[in-house]
């Protein structure tokens, strides 16, 4: 990898101080990025280097304080990373609270639309950028445990190429990466409650391997992140790009 090869670049990336986030905050300093990071709170520290903003990416409010710090703190951003997403099991689609339907919207979805919006106007102005929205590899075989987040991640994934269509003329770049099982502190803590519910075997049984032998790890996703934002992917919009080690069948 060229230590350059995002020189000059600015990059915010929410959900940046741990897991996968993290790793794909280190990748872009490494490659020379400027980058900010959020969280809802400064609990776990950034990775080196990396400026950091508390807000709530789910709430219309947190958006807007994202977004201002990043004009303040980098005069706007050519990166942009939707990292931040996650939702807890339950025991089918209908034991899922209206609430936390809602909120899995918020975090999983419109969390990305609105900071898109208050973003990529600065982007248009410049005539380049490039966004990067995270989904999950569980919407390719989506059950009722998870259906609030993985019907989510589906408009997510939906929204993405929609918009790289109508901003491919302005000369900004829209791309998806879809994880599969990553080794996280996170991910491991929703399988745990996962295997609480006695959730039915399936693609994603916690006690599967993928066929590369091993799961994820944050640095197989900040790869596949660091690849799409950079020139080497300049011919590349609209794309869902799915790292996975193989474990889910292809649409």
């Amino acid at each position: 990898m060229n230590t350059n090869e995002l020189k000059g670049k600015r990059a915010l990336v929410t959900g940046g101080t741990r897991g996968i986030g993290a790793a794909v905050v280190r990748h872009l300093l490494d490659a020379g990025a400027e980058v900010l990071t959020t969280a809802r709170s400064a609990a776990s520290p950034a990775p080196e280097g990396a400026a950091f903003v508390a807000a709530d990416v789910r709430t219309p409010a947190g958006a807007r304080t994202i977004a201002a710090a990043a004009r303040e703190r980098l005069g706007g951003v050519d990166i942009l990373v939707h990292n931040a997403g996650g939702a807890r099991p339950h025991e089918g689609a209908h034991a899922i609270p209206d609430e936390e339907w809602q909120e899995a919207l918020d975090l999983n979805y419109l969390a990305s639309v609105r900071l898109d919006a208050l973003l990529v106007p600065g982007m248009r102005e410049r005539g380049a950028g490039s966004v990067v929205h995270v989904s999950s590899a569980a919407v390719l075989t989506p059950m009722g445990q998870f259906l609030h987040y993985t019907a989510a991640k589906a408009a997510l994934e939906n929204y993405s190429r929609g918009l790289a269509l109508e901003l491919a003329p302005a000369g900004i770049r829209v791309n998806t990466v879809t994880p599969g099982r990553v080794a996280t502190p996170g991910g491991e803590a929703t399988r745990e409650q996962w295997a609480g519910l006695n959730a039915r075997p399936g693609p994603a049984n916690p006690d599967d391997v993928p066929p590369l032998g091993r799961d994820g790890r944050p640095d197989d996703i900040a790869h596949a992140v660091l690849y799409l934002v950079s020139d080497r992917a300049g011919w590349l919009t609209g794309s869902n790009l799915v790292v996975d080690g193989g474990e889910f069948p292809r649409r």
